[in-house]
């Protein structure tokens, strides 16, 4: 198992759009693709509180990318994407790794 863990910044006052859109709208999508989340994260005490911190578990790159690029393409969601963001764009930028557990890790 790997986990991919992606960081989302957000414009300023633009993470609320964001909680929304994974709540009403990705989640749904993500669910009909297969992909898995393993959690959420916002920042309680840090330097920036306009970032989403999130998890998918994937059994595979392989995996990963047949799932991931059939989500992204998916009309659906470029329309609910789009639709997020008629009051302007909601992200800065985004990060994601892949990461890998160790030996002695107790997430497998």
């Amino acid at each position: 198992m790997i986990h991919e863990l992606r960081i989302y910044h957000c414009l300023p006052n633009r993470l609320p759009a964001l909680n929304k859109r994974f709540e009403t709208v990705t989640l749904k999508m993500w669910e009909k693709h297969g992909i898995r989340q393993a959690g959420f994260w916002t920042t309680l005490v840090g330097p920036s509180n306009h970032a989403l911190y999130y998890l998918l578990a994937w059994e595979s790159l392989a995996e990963r990318e047949q799932k991931w690029n059939a989500f992204a393409a998916d009309p659906d969601w470029l329309k609910a994407r789009a639709a997020s963001e008629a009051d302007g764009p909601i992200l800065e930028r985004v990060e994601n790794m892949f990461l890998q557990p160790t030996a002695f890790s107790a997430v497998k």
